[in-house]
C-alpha cells in the first residue's frame, strides 16, 4: 500500500538526506571539535544494503523523490560507487554533497556508477585560512575535483559557502567571479547553530540582503523563479551562469521544507534541529517488515515542527553537529 509522507501542515516530504558514514578526512573547525570525535564502531554503521532497502521502500511506496548521499564524508566510506549503483536503480534524483578533498580520485566512478548531481562545501579560497578552517592544507586537490567533477560530466556542478562573519565575509565577490570563471554555481549559506565549538551568535550571520548588496556592487543579476528549492536563485544578466542564497536564519523556508535525514546508524529525523529521532536499524536488524519501516518513517514526519526557531527563546539546539547530521 502507498502512502504520503505528510506532516501535520501539510508538507510532503519526498527528500531523503542520507549520511553514510560519520567520519571526516577534515577535522573541521565549524563541523568538529578540535579533540576529534568518536567515531561509530563499523558494525553500528548501516550496511549498503540497509540503505538501499530503506530507499526502495520509500521510493516504491511514499513517493520519495529525491535522495542525496552526505557524510560525515561520503567520500571516505569504502566501494562507495558500490552504493550509488544500487541507489541509482531506484526512480530518485541522486545527489551527493563532499568537502572534495579526494573528489578527483573517484569523481568519473561516481558518475559512471548513476550519480547525477554533486555539491562541494568549500568556505574559503584562502590557502591559509582553508588550513586554519580544516586542519588540512587541501585547498589545491579540492579545487582540482571541482574541475575533475566538471570533466567527468556532472553539470551543474555546486559549492556551497557557509558565510561567517569576521572569518570569510570577505570573500562573496571572489567566490562569485570563481563560479562565473569555472562554470559550476556557488550558493551561499547563512551560517547557523551547528557549530561544533558553540561559538555561533546571530551577529556572525551574514544576512541575504547583505550577500546580495555585496554581489551587486560587481555584477547585474535577476532573480530566477525558486521552485521548492530552498536556495533563492539568481542568474546574470550577461549569461554566465547564476549564484544561489540560502537564508536558512533570516529568512527560514520552513514552510515548504520537505526534507527528511538518515543518520549513518540509522536515525531518522524530521528536521536539522530535530530533537528526537525513530530508530530505522533496530527495526531493520529486529526482522521488521517494510510495512513496520515504512510506518517508523510515517510517524516522524506526522509530528515534524512548523520551524526550527533559531532566534527564539525556546530554541535548543540539537545534540547531533553537522560532522553527524550531514549537508
Amino acid at each position: 500500500m502507498a502512502i504520503e509522507l505528510s506532516d501535520r501542515f501539510g508538507r510532503v516530504h519526498t527528500d531523503l538526506r542520507i549520511s553514510v558514514t560519520d567520519r571526516c578526512n577534515f577535522r573541521c573547525a565549524y563541523c568538529m571539535p578540535a579533540e576529534g570525535m568518536q567515531w561509530l564502531d563499523r558494525a553500528d554503521v548501516l550496511t549498503f544494503e540497509e540503505i538501499e532497502r530503506i530507499a526502495r521502500v520509500l521510493a516504491e511506496r511514499a513517493g520519495l523523490k529525491s535522495i542525496r548521499l552526505t557524510g560525515g564524508e561520503p567520500t571516505v566510506r569504502a566501494r562507495l560507487p558500490l552504493l550509488v549503483e544500487k541507489l541509482a536503480r531506484l526512480d530518485v534524483d541522486l545527489a551527493m554533497t563532499t568537502n572534495g578533498a579526494t573528489l578527483a580520485l573517484i569523481a568519473h566512478d561516481l558518475r559512471a556508477a548513476g550519480l547525477r548531481r554533486i555539491n562541494i562545501s568549500l568556505d574559503t579560497l584562502d590557502r591559509d585560512r582553508f588550513v586554519r578552517l580544516t586542519r588540512r592544507d587541501e585547498l589545491a586537490n579540492v579545487l582540482e575535483g571541482l574541475d575533475v567533477a566538471r570533466s567527468a560530466g556532472f553539470d551543474p556542478v555546486k559549492v556551497n559557502v557557509v558565510l561567517m562573519r569576521g572569518i570569510n565575509d570577505d570573500e562573496i565577490v571572489d567566490f562569485l567571479r570563481l563560479g562565473r570563471d569555472r562554470g559550476i554555481v556557488v550558493r551561499f549559506i547563512e551560517f547557523m547553530p551547528l557549530d561544533a565549538q558553540g561559538e555561533w551568535s546571530n551577529d556572525r550571520v551574514v544576512p541575504y540582503d547583505e550577500i546580495l548588496a555585496r554581489a551587486s556592487e560587481h555584477f547585474e543579476f535577476e532573480p530566477v523563479a525558486r521552485g521548492s528549492s530552498p536556495a533563492e536563485r539568481f542568474r546574470y544578466r550577461d549569461g554566465s551562469g547564476e549564484f544561489g542564497v540560502i537564508a536558512s536564519v533570516t529568512e527560514p523556508f520552513c514552510a515548504s521544507c520537505d526534507r527528511m535525514r538518515l543518520s549513518a546508524e540509522g536515525q531518522l529525523r524530521n528536521c536539522l534541529f530535530a530533537l528526537r529521532h525513530v530508530d530505522l536499524r533496530a527495526i531493520l536488524r529486529s526482522g521488521g517488515t517494510d510495512d513496520e519501516l515504512l510506518a517508523a518513517v510515517a510517524g516522524e514526519v506526522e509530528e515534524k515542527w512548523a520551524g526550527h526557531s533559531i532566534n527564539q527563546v525556546h530554541f535548543i539546539k540539537p545534540s547531533k553537529g553537522m560532522s553527524q547530521l550531514g549537508g
